[in-house]
């Protein structure tokens, strides 16, 4: 039998040790895998990520961050890790089994630690992901989610994750390979994508299935990707949505639970690898594949074919071919889509970048059939109504008594008067007394305050309402976080209320400044505890000598230049 259609091994247990070992797992101590951790997991287990049998120890970790290689030199480029917090690394030894669970606490696996240690992240940034720059969301990823220590060791498996969202269209690498063995397929293209299909989209399948001779597995992923995409249950209606425009006997869709780290050139090795344990013979590899956009410098991390070339060096090791293919664009003189540096000279190209579908899809503007298929854009309008008609945040920070609260009363009412969509005012005060009335005022007690605010200001802004939070929000990154909290469902205007120490101080009618000048009030923002001014906030507002009205006015009048209040 070929390679490709052989079952693979897997971490699983038997349905009846399956049983007994939940009951015996039940005694052990836990952790609560995150998301992405879930991920991983499930292809440990199901054999996604073969050869690894587990979490990497430290030796393979350490091989694989500097040469893409396991120790035993097997090929494998991106660490797959379980992180952890120091307090519960240290209720752990070595030899250890542990139980880990999914959010509800329903156990999946063991592990038996065999290593634990604290890593040097920085260096993991700069060799896997080519830069320790905070713009790159896996290092961001990294610094500000992960935990400290990271965990090694085998995993047994009890059983997979459960999905309940389109469970027909998941399948295990070995049931891939069953359904190739089934349908006679001996050479299978995957086409990896975290996007909608657009026509450029099926274009290139097309001819990639045609260059490979090659039956077509369009294998999306739909475990984490990168922030502030598609969702992927929108994503995958519109997936099925166009499936018909694909030849049925010929071609299948299956969903990949994978957390992509944006990885570049090595997340396409990395993606190969996985495809071929799915089965697959070939990967369309195309133009800057897995690339995160753009640096803190503003330009792109990577090159757009350097994950071609990655690829292209160990290609043999991966056990997939690459179908190499270049940007797609629409010529119009021609009325098809071809490879961008194959248009003849003189031709009319069209072409719709992402950031340009956006833009159409916020303003409520045509998209052209030439770029997508009607049905894909009736599903993206469903979940990317106008701008106008989305939720979104305003976020007011500066110091006590600048004015915040005020300000965003009458912002309130004058929204309200508009109508339209519900609105909440978040102010620091209510939501102490409310939300967070066991919270001292140490830094840990206030970035848990601004965290909780912006869950809150996130499931409004999703559900279509108008969230207006009033804190203190001293610090930057704590704003950051909840900027990217709300961001993934609308629009998030920071407003800085830029009124000065001196003069938050002269208007202090509790006499708070009085007290912390004196020493009875520790932690004070802007006299015992620093507050990081906003650097580029969307609205900075001088409030002395300005009326209220006036300031809130000038909110409002941003709010209408983002659209995101009718004229």
């Amino acid at each position: 039998m070929q390679n490709n259609l052989a079952p693979i091994p897997e971490l699983y247990v038997s349905y009846d040790s399956a049983q007994k070992m939940k009951l015996e797992a039940a005694e052990l101590t836990s952790w609560d895998l995150t998301p992405r951790q879930i991920c991983d997991l499930e292809l440990l287990m199901n054999g996604g990520f073969n050869p690894l049998k587990g979490f990497l120890g430290q030796v393979d970790y350490d091989s694989v961050v500097a040469d893409m290689r396991l120790s035993d030199g097997a090929l494998w480029p991106i660490p797959i890790t379980l992180d952890v917090n120091a307090e519960f690394a240290s209720t752990v030894e070595l030899g250890q089994d542990i139980a880990l669970r999914d959010p509800e606490g329903v156990i999946l696996a063991t592990m038996t630690v065999t290593n634990s240690w604290t890593p040097d992240k920085a260096r993991e940034a700069e060799q896997v992901f080519g830069a320790n720059d905070m713009a790159h969301p896996a290092v961001n990823y990294l610094h500000n989610t992960a935990g400290a220590v990271y965990l090694g060791g085998p995993v047994t498996g009890i059983q997979q994750p459960v999905h309940y969202d389109f469970r027909g269209r998941r399948n295990t690498p070995n049931e891939l390979r069953a359904y190739f063995r089934k349908m006679g397929w001996r050479r299978v293209v995957a086409f990896q994508t975290r996007n909608p299909l657009h026509r450029a989209h099926q274009e290139l399948t097309f001819r990639a299935a045609k260059e490979a001779q090659a039956n077509l597995l369009i294998h999306p992923v739909v475990g984490m990707t990168k922030p502030g995409d598609i969702d992927h249950f929108t994503r995958v209606r519109c997936y099925e949505a166009v499936l018909d425009q694909y030849p049925s006997p010929t071609t299948a869709m299956s969903l990949l639970n994978l957390a992509m780290r944006m990885g570049g050139p090595r997340e396409a090795v990395w993606h190969g690898l996985i495809r071929a344990n799915h089965g697959c013979t070939h990967f369309i590899v195309g133009r800057d594949h897995a690339g995160p956009g753009k640096n803190s410098t503003g330009k792109n991390f990577y090159g757009s074919y350097e994950a071609q070339d990655l690829f292209r060096k160990y290609e043999a090791e991966i056990g997939t071919e690459m179908v190499d293919f270049k940007h797609m664009v629409y010529v119009q003189d021609r009325a098809q889509y071809e490879p961008a540096d194959e248009v003849e000279d003189g031709c009319t190209v069209l072409n719709i970048s992402g950031t340009e579908l956006r833009r159409r899809l916020l303003e409520g503007l045509d998209i052209p059939k030439w770029f997508s298929f009607p049905q894909v854009v009736a599903e993206l309008r469903k979940s990317r109504p106008p701008r106008a008609q989305q939720g979104f945040t305003v976020f007011f920070t500066g110091f006590s008594g600048s004015g915040k609260s005020t300000i965003a009363n009458a912002l309130m009412v004058k929204l309200m008067e508009i109508g339209g969509r519900p609105v909440t005012l978040l102010d620091g005060d209510i939501v102490r007394k409310n939300l967070s009335s066991e919270l001292g005022f140490s830094k840990e007690h206030r970035d848990l305050n601004i965290r909780r605010i912006g869950y809150v200001a996130s499931e409004i802004t999703k559900n279509g309402g108008i969230a207006i939070c009033a804190p203190i929000a001293p610090y930057a990154t704590t704003r950051h976080a909840v900027r990217e909290d709300v961001k993934a469902f609308g629009a998030f205007v920071e407003v800085h209320v830029a009124t000065s120490i001196e003069e938050c101080e002269r208007r202090d009618r509790k006499g708070l400044y009085k007290l912390a000048r004196a020493g009875k009030l520790k932690e004070f923002t802007g006299v015992s505890d620093p507050y990081d001014v906003p650097s580029a906030p969307e609205v900075r507002l001088k409030t002395e000598n300005v009326d209220v009205d006036n300031c809130a006015h000038q909110v409002l009048l941003k709010l209408e230049s983002m659209g995101l209040i009718g004229t």
